[in-house]
Parts: structure tokens; C-alpha cells; sequence
């Protein structure tokens, strides 16, 4: 696997880490992260680096690659990757990228009997190896075998696709571990899925997870969110190693969610994984850097009825009430990115009560970049 160098502009950020600002101090002192790191165009490649590059990225769902051929294509810290379901029932992933001249095997996701290069029609067996070189006859000292594609560490959790470009990540189970049992009886790998939309943010990736790790802003943003909660006063956050949950109360009537009560379990699993878990439903949002002012937002809705009329009706009426929660994010987010750019503004203080969930995430942010300045 080729090593992961660390890109000019990220070097350069270099300059803009200071000890000062990467030491962790208890919550009721702390200081959340400078401005910089959410405006400065040297952090979002710094980003991709040290922290994209180096953690599991969920990319798929094993019900998109159910039959041999069936592949997906992500993007993952600035790099193409494709997962492909080999002739031989294996899941691999690869970089998306012909060993000939860096042309693309797939522009789209779908279903083939071999990869094949769109630029000069190299052909690649699904397990990756080299098969066909057109017009190759007159090269010497080549062997098909040393250009077959680049792999991609692999992970499934809960039917869950994950990739990872490190050589040797951490298990994935590590990163996720205590989710599963958590949210019994909803077992999310028997969960259908039922939809996929898109989002596209105007500020920083790290914004909308801020964002999304506080119900602070709740009253202020999404008032009619607060209908959802039997008690707002008892929504609470916890902490793990590498991920955090929210807990929310629901009410026994007037949600979407459910017909029921209950508990709605809003994990973030850092970086920019979130899995929004009530009776019966997934809802999961993977948050891609686009520009340092700019995100890609993905959401899946996942359940355990997708074909009643009950549960199509329970579905649009689920997913339009999320969309007016994502909009409203949206809008908050892309007015704090300007303010996070005013000269006006550098650091500001966590609140104990609502906000452990975002310090939580710096400090973690924090450590990834400690970690790849000792690389």
C-alpha cells in the first residue's frame, strides 16, 4: 500500500498548530478549538490527513452489494475507492485507480464481470488482479501480476460497510463497541433500506458536527423538536473511547418516529459518523469535507418495515420532518461558518450541561492531530 505522505498545504498547517491550542484541559476550563481550524484552507487538508486518512469510514451497506459485481464508489480523505463483491462472495475494496495511468475503473455505482479502466480499457478481475493489457505486446520486463489494483483495509459491522486506508487500522469493533447492545432490540443489521439524500453544507465539516453533538441549540433552531421529548430537561449526553451518544426521552404520542415511547440514541462516531437510533429505525449521516467551507451531508434511512401502508405513510413523514430538522442545521451552520470567520471571534467556552458531546469531539480531533505530528 503506498504511504501516506502528508500533503504540502497540511505540512504548512504545520505553523498554525501551537501546543497551547492541542493541550486538553477538564471541561468546566476548557477552551473549544480556534477559529482557524474551521476557516484556514491548510486545516482541511490537515484534515484529510490526520484524521480521514486515519480512521474507518463508513462507505456502503452490504444490501448494495449483495451479487457478485455489485460495486460502490466513495470518497474517502480526497481518495477514489471502490468496494466491489468478488466472483468468490468476498468483499474487497480498492482504490479507484488504473495501475496503468490513474484512469478510473468505475464512474458510477454498479454491477460488472470485470473492472475495466474507462481511460485505456485495462481490465482487472474483481478480486483485483490483472487480467487484460490492450496493445502490450512489445513492453518489456512487465508482469501482469506486480500491477494489480491498490487494496483498502475493509470492515462490516451490523451489515455496515467500512474502509480504511491505513496499513494496519485498529479493529473496527474497537470504534463502535457497546453500540450494538445498547440499542437492543433494534437490531440495525435487519433493518431494510429505504432511502438515501444528500445535503450540501456551506461551512466546515467540523461545524455540522459541532452542531450536531449539542441539543443547547434545540430551543433555538428546531422548537418543534421539543415536541418529540417527554422531558427536554433530561436530555443527556454520554461519552465513550471513540464515539458519544445523546439520549432523548420520546414521547409515547405526537412523534414520527415511533408509535411508542421510548429512547432516541444519537451517536457520533468520531470523526463524521452519526447513527441516529429509535424503535425500529436508522437513520445514519456520514458528513464528507467538500472545501474548508464546505460539507457533503449522506443520509440512509434504514427500518424494519419498508412495505406496509402504515409504514410508507410512517417513512415520507419521517423523512420530511428530518429534512426541515437538515435544513434548519443548514441554515445555523453556514451563518456560524461566517461568524467563525469574523475577526471578532476566536475561542469560546463549553457549556457542562449541554455541550460535553462537542468537547468530547475536539479533544479527540486534538489527539488525531498529535498523533500525525509525531508521524
Amino acid at each position: 500500500m503506498p504511504k501516506l505522505e502528508r500533503p504540502r498545504r497540511a505540512r504548512r498547517a504545520l505553523t498554525g498548530l501551537k501546543a497551547a491550542d492541542l493541550r486538553v484541559r477538564p471541561l468546566a476550563r476548557a477552551e473549544t478549538i480556534p477559529s482557524a481550524w474551521y476557516t484556514d484552507p491548510c486545516f482541511h487538508d490537515l484534515d484529510r490527513d490526520a484524521v480521514f486518512a486515519a480512521t474507518w469510514q463508513h462507505v456502503a451497506d452490504v444490501q448494495q452489494l449483495a451479487h457478485p459485481g455489485d460495486h460502490v464508489l466513495a470518497d474517502v480523505a480526497g481518495e477514489p475507492i471502490i468496494v466491489v463483491r468478488g466472483s468468490d462472495g468476498e468483499l474487497r475494496a480498492f482504490y479507484n485507480v488504473c495501475r496503468h495511468r490513474g484512469g478510473p475503473l468505475a464512474l458510477k455505482d454498479g454491477n460488472a464481470d470485470m473492472l475495466i479502466c474507462k481511460y485505456h480499457g485495462w481490465t482487472y478481475r474483481l478480486d483485483g488482479m490483472l487480467r487484460g493489457v490492450p496493445h502490450f505486446n512489445l513492453v518489456e520486463l512487465f508482469d501482469k501480476r506486480d500491477y494489480g489494483l491498490t487494496r483498502v483495509e475493509l470492515g462490516l459491522w451490523e451489515g455496515l460497510v467500512f474502509v480504511s486506508l491505513c496499513e494496519r487500522p485498529k479493529p473496527l469493533e474497537i470504534h463502535v463497541s457497546g453500540i450494538r447492545e445498547r440499542i437492543a432490540p433494534t437490531h440495525v443489521g435487519g433493518l431494510t433500506f429505504a432511502r438515501r439524500v444528500e445535503y450540501d453544507v456551506h461551512a466546515n465539516w467540523k461545524v455540522y458536527v459541532d452542531n450536531y453533538l449539542e441539543g443547547y441549540h434545540i430551543p433555538y433552531v428546531h422548537p418543534e423538536l421539543l415536541h418529540l421529548y417527554s422531558d427536554y430537561e433530561s436530555y443527556r449526553t454520554e461519552v465513550s473511547d471513540w464515539y458519544s451518544v445523546q439520549v432523548g426521552p420520546l414521547q409515547v404520542e405526537r412523534n414520527v418516529y415511533t408509535a411508542g415511547g421510548g429512547e432516541a440514541l444519537y451517536y457520533h462516531v468520531f470523526p463524521n459518523l452519526m447513527l441516529n437510533v429509535v424503535p425500529g429505525r436508522l437513520q445514519s449521516n456520514v458528513v464528507v469535507p467538500v472545501a474548508p467551507d464546505r460539507c457533503k451531508v449522506i443520509f440512509r434511512y434504514y427500518y424494519d418495515d419498508v412495505t406496509s401502508a402504515a409504514a410508507r405513510e410512517r417513512i415520507e413523514a419521517d423523512v420530511t420532518f428530518s429534512d426541515t430538522v437538515q435544513r434548519e442545521d443548514a441554515e445555523i451552520c453556514e451563518r456560524v461558518q461566517r461568524g467563525l470567520g469574523s475577526r471578532a471571534y476566536d475561542k469560546g467556552r463549553f457549556s457542562v450541561r449541554f455541550e460535553e458531546g462537542v468537547y468530547h469531539f475536539q479533544k479527540l480531533l486534538k489527539n488525531a492531530y498529535r498523533t500525525w505530528l509525531k508521524r
